[in-house]
């Protein structure tokens, strides 16, 4: 919070929320003149109008939530949508809240947005946005995140990482669904687990199983699938069979069940002598 010079601003439609969010604030010893907290719908009615664009931008919206959409004809002309040339749907509100925030972002800022990963495969309207966002090269890196991190959700949620002055035409892939320790009844980042993650953002290499910097062409040719599954190969746990070795256990197994039934017959037609 050092670091923040302007001071901190937010928007929340739920009223417990907002208010918890303004407590939160006085929790952590930031003044009232240093934070801008609104309460309103931020897709309709969006405050801080004069107060964007903003360096550095954290949320986590409301994971498929409705929300007006093309019902409304005024927010394909809204500044925040229009550029992608479609709205996201009415039923999935996620990408719109993307673009809320993409629009509220400095030319050298950062957004981390939490999502749910849906929004990074579906097709229609979500993966024209997509297309807009990776064809301009705004995706600077997702993050697939482990399952069971949230209350209330059992979800493996992802975080997509957004610049408008990237150094590179790429998007860096980052797998960190095994970056967990489990904590009573949920999964918990460690900050070993936040470190490894943070290390790979910083690389921006290629990392076996877990990170992997493509090409943005290779997204488009991918038809705009923004998934880290299809990107960073998962690791094989498998045990490693040696075929030769098998073959010659088989082998053994066979031998000796031919000794064994040899000598039950053995056993047998003695019986039947002696009887």
């Amino acid at each position: 919070k050092e670091n923040v010079r302007q001071g901190f601003f937010g928007q929340e439609v739920n009223l417990t929320t907002y208010n918890l969010c303004r407590i939160n604030m006085f929790l952590h010893d930031i003044n009232f003149e240093k934070f801008d907290i609104a309460h309103g719908d931020t897709l309709i009615e969006p405050a801080h109008w004069d107060d964007e664009p903003f360096e550095a931008i954290v949320s986590n919206p409301p994971y498929s939530t409705k929300w007006e959409g093309d019902a409304n004809p005024l927010l394909i002309n809204d500044p925040r949508f229009s550029p992608a040339g479609v709205l996201a749907p009415k039923s999935k509100a996620d990408l719109a809240f993307t673009m809320h925030m993409l629009h509220w972002l400095a030319v050298d800022g950062t957004a981390a947005i939490v999502e749910f990963p849906g929004v990074l495969y579906r097709s229609g309207a979500e993966q024209k946005i997509r297309k807009y966002l990776t064809d301009n090269n705004y995706v600077d890196t997702v993050i697939q995140l482990p399952p069971d991190l949230f209350f209330g959700t059992t979800i493996a949620t992802c975080v997509i990482v957004l610049k408008k002055s990237k150094a590179d035409n790429k998007t860096l892939f980052i797998d960190a669904t095994a970056q967990f320790v489990r904590s009573g009844n949920k999964n918990k980042l460690t900050p070993e687990n936040q470190q490894a993650v943070l290390d790979a953002f910083i690389a921006r290499t290629d990392a076996d199983h877990f990170a992997r910097l493509v090409d943005n062409t290779e997204i488009a040719a991918n038809d705009y699938n923004l998934s880290v599954s299809s990107y960073v190969e998962e690791e094989d746990t498998r045990e490693v069979i040696d075929i030769v070795e098998l073959n010659s256990e088989i082998a053994r197994i066979v031998a000796r069940q031919a000794e064994l039934r040899t000598a039950i017959d053995e056993i047998v037609a003695d019986l039947e002598t002696n009887r």
